[in-house]
């Protein structure tokens, strides 16, 4: 089992990040490791990112944008294709709740500004942060991210439902529209 292990941690050059981004067919390559084994590390592995997760929810206010980072990198830093997520907050900037609004492929996903605010009014939300990971690992924005964000930011002003900040995920770096000034 030490050996296997090795070879795993070997292939992804002991980098648990890179770890965590393979499936059940990476893992069924591995000599020794059936479907059912590739299943149970997988598992495990998943169980490690939401306990990790649910440490960073323990915290439930959002002061800053390292907060809104450090909440939603758990769920979308390490997959291979691209997330959208919300952020739901009270009045006092605690946490409601963490959505996911859509998945996409490796080069993007659909951000639609009407699917985003019904999930947040009906959350009963008093502002929101918009958070989608960068599987190539570029943190700067697209032209595309720029636009969703000024959709969203001109329908939270319209809702009297502000966008608080749009964090953009890339492995262990981030992008913060807030910090930038750009919101």
């Amino acid at each position: 089992a030490l050996t296997l292990s090795r070879k795993i941690l070997d292939s992804v050059s002991y980098n648990l990040s890179e770890l965590s981004k393979l499936n059940i067919a990476d893992f069924s390559r591995f000599r020794g490791i059936g479907h059912a084994k590739a299943v149970k590390v997988a598992a495990a592995i998943e169980l490690g990112r939401r306990r990790r997760f649910s440490e960073g929810l323990q915290r439930k206010s959002i002061g800053s944008s390292r907060d809104a980072f450090e909440i939603i990198h758990p769920v979308i830093a390490d997959l291979a294709y691209e997330e959208f997520w919300i952020i739901t907050l009270n009045r006092a900037n605690r946490i409601k709740r963490t959505m996911c609004v859509s998945q996409g492929s490796v080069s993007g996903t659909v951000a639609d500004p009407k699917k985003i605010f019904k999930m947040a009014l009906e959350d009963n939300a008093s502002a929101v942060i918009l958070c989608h990971n960068h599987p190539s690992g570029l943190v700067q924005p697209s032209a595309n991210d720029n636009l969703v964000t000024k959709k969203c930011r001109e329908s939270g002003r319209f809702l009297e439902l502000p966008v608080l900040d749009h964090i953009i995920v890339a492995g262990e770096k981030y992008f913060s529209y807030a910090d930038e000034g750009l919101l």
